[in-house]
């Protein structure tokens, strides 16, 4: 077995990897790059070396970095996670050449199955089902435009290197077809240096249906059983499940044996999941493999018991399979839920920002949270905004629902936007509870996923301005600490006054509306007015900022996170944001500085769709940008015309960045 490894990655799977290796006594070498200097991976191994810029293609995807970091610290293996160089047979192949071991399969199982065409003519010839396509070489747009229209609408076209839902498009109908094939070509060029593509059938109603397999160097291949990941938002993955709701044994004993053909068809060595689309009928066709270990292979630990890294580990020391396949069974069944720094109801826009709070759920038994950050730390717009992987487990589905479901309630992040609360509408959804799965299941639950902004409840009001008052006292304590005379009634925040009792409003944003709580002081209670309804309330600070409230004759126990002036009202749940409303910077609701279009994230512009001068139609995509490894069009807010823009293509763009300026038509 190693002494000591590489880990060629960064966030949760890099702290993954080190959690397995420290308990295995094997020491971990993290590497980073400038924008990681102080990231949870780094703080976690043994020791780490610094590989470049922020930028992955001058750091995390540099082999010869890598290899470097190898022969400095003496790591004689590297662990490539998945990303980055993990399917990259000219790094294993380096690796290889430099005496080092690749905790992966052989570079010919990559080549083999690196290129989803190729993978494609491979399983083709060993008789699996094939999705109808064209996985030809010729690549003229010409060409895949007349495949494209010979196989039938809708179609996917998809980067043959591709993977994470990059480099892929839905075409509804022929018209539409260069420009997504454009699109998905400079995606593809992006993210894997390639822009082939191949094109297939869309299928309606699909599930997204994953074997787990395993091979050591001895001969010896097994199935883990199966992932159901039809849960997805731009075709990336959004909740995944083991084992596959609704799976007769026979039909996982089919796709079981399946992948293990598929697998030693390859020679393959190591952990890999070969992914298969499913019918509703049972039907199922190859769709590719993936030569690395998946995101989503927490879900399969908790259902078989095993430490898939630890067997990565083992197989790469040449040692055979810990287990057979007649001693593999499945228990339970387990859920994950990505936690993402994104905006759901704005097309899940990825987010940036300091975790000003982070507070997951306890784990245990039934709770796990593989995460690659910690309170303080910042997502940034270098690399993907997963936050972490929420998993659960228990003895059935409902059970781990139900588990998902308090376990994601329980989940408090401030700072940045998340997808949490829309976690929590999809495990609540009836149509995922009942197992109504396909790949199209959040488009057609839009309605009950994205419902109508909803005021802010009283309750969270209350407790927001319960938390003002709090907090002013603990800092006039703090302040009184300080002073020369901690005595001083001048340091007081209790509202007292000769006569009457002292008033006073303390004001929020939510969303464009304003909305002001009366306070009346009354000793060590205050009467609260919102929307017409008078509260007697009561508050006392625990620890941070959790306290608890009274409020008439109900206890409540909440946290309110301030960062400037918003304000993150945990309670019951839920979460809910404000922003505290100071009246002397009050800007009138009619003055705004409109006629420009600004960016939402940092990011590169890579191309300007529209001419100056030009009148568009509300909807008119005006420019791409390219941010978090994926594309984002601009579209016109409303008819008008576009009058400059800010930036040429190629350049790069802060966030808030002012990037078309639009003239709105009367």
């Amino acid at each position: 077995m190693f002494t000591k490894i590489l880990i060629a990655n960064r966030g949760e799977i890099a702290c993954r990897v080190i959690k397995t290796a420290r308990r295995m006594g094997i020491r971990t070498v993290a590497v980073y790059s400038e924008a990681d200097a102080n990231a949870r991976h780094v703080r976690l191994a043994d020791e780490a070396v610094l590989l470049g810029p922020a930028a992955a293609r001058e750091s995390y995807l540099v082999a010869d970095k890598i290899i470097d970091a190898c022969k400095r610290t003496g790591a004689q293996a590297v662990h490539p996670g998945y990303g980055f160089l993990s399917e990259n047979e000219e790094f294993a192949e380096a690796l290889a050449a430099n005496g080092i071991t690749f905790i992966g399969p052989p570079a010919s199982a990559i080549h083999a199955m690196g290129s989803k065409s190729e993978a494609k003519k491979l399983m083709g010839k060993a008789a699996v089902p094939l999705t109808p396509g064209y996985h030809g070489d010729d690549q003229t747009p010409e060409l895949l435009h007349k495949e494209a229209d010979a196989i039938g609408y809708p179609v996917l076209i998809k980067a043959a290197a591709g993977g994470g839902g990059k480099g892929m498009r839905l075409v509804e109908k022929s018209e539409d077809f260069p420009d997504a094939l454009a699109s998905c070509k400079r995606e593809a060029i992006s993210s894997f240096g390639d822009d082939h593509v191949l094109i297939e059938k869309y299928i309606t109603k699909p599930r997204h249906v994953e074997i787990q397999v395993f091979a050591d160097t001895l001969g010896n291949c097994v199935y883990l059983f199966e992932r159901d990941c039809s849960v997805q938002r731009r075709h990336q993955k959004v909740l995944e499940e083991a084992p596959a709701p609704g799976m007769p044994e026979e039909r996982r004993r089919q796709m079981g044996e399946a992948a293990v053909a598929a697998a030693k068809a390859v020679g393959y060595v190591g952990a890999g999941t070969v992914e298969f689309i499913a019918m509703q009928d049972g039907t199922f066709y190859f769709m590719e493999m993936n030569t690395r270990l998946q995101v989503e292979h927490p879900v399969t630990e908790m259902i078989t018991g095993q430490d898939l890294v630890e067997w990565q580990l083992r197989v790469a020391a040449g040692q055979p399979l810990p287990l057979r396949q007649d001693q593999l069974a499945i228990r339970g069944h387990a859920l994950e839920a990505r936690i993402y720094a994104e905006d759901a109801n704005k097309g899940f826009l990825p987010a940036t920002g300091k975790l000003v709070r982070l507070a997951p759920p306890a784990e245990s038994i039934n709770v796990r949270v593989d995460t690659g950050v910690e309170e303080g730390d910042e997502i940034t717009p270098w690399y993907d905004p997963m936050i972490a992987k929420l998993i659960v487990w228990d003895e059935t589905r409902d059970g781990a629902l139900a588990r998902m479901r308090k376990a994601l309630a329980d989940y408090q992040v401030a700072g940045l936007t998340t997808n949490i609360d829309f976690l929590s509408r999809l495990v609540a959804c009836p149509a995922f509870a009942g197992a109504d799965l396909d790949t199209g299941l959040i488009e057609r639950q839009k309605d009950f996923l994205f419902p109508e902004a909803q005021p802010v409840p009283r309750d969270a009001l209350l407790v927001a301005t319960v938390g003002e008052l709090l907090w002013e006292q603990h800092k006039a304590k703090q302040t009184a600490k300080a002073s020369g005379d901690p005595w001083s009634p001048w340091h007081a925040r209790d509202g007292w006054r000769m006569n009457l009792s002292s008033a006073r409003t303390i004001s929020f944003r939510d969303g464009e509306a304003l909305v002001d709580a009366q306070v009346r002081y009354q000793g060590d209670q205050w009467q609260i007015t919102v929307n017409g309804q008078t509260t007697v309330a009561r508050g006392k600070k625990l620890d941070g900022d959790r306290f608890a409230v009274e409020l008439d004759d109900r206890r409540l126990m909440a946290s309110v996170v301030a960062v400037d002036d918003k304000r993150s009202v945990f309670l019951q749940g839920s979460t809910y944001l404000l922003l505290r409303d100071d009246p002397l910077h009050r800007v009138d609701a009619g003055d705004s500085h409109g006629g420009g279009l600004t960016a939402p994230m940092p990011g590169k512009v890579v191309a300007l769709l529209a001419q100056l001068g030009q009148k568009v139609e509300k909807g008119t995509p005006l420019l791409i940008l390219e941010a978090m490894k994926m594309e984002h069009t601009i579209t016109a807010p409303a008819a008008g015309v576009v009058k400059a823009f800010c930036y040429a293509a190629g350049e790069q763009v802060s966030d808030g960045a002012p990037l078309v300026e639009f003239e709105a038509a009367n």
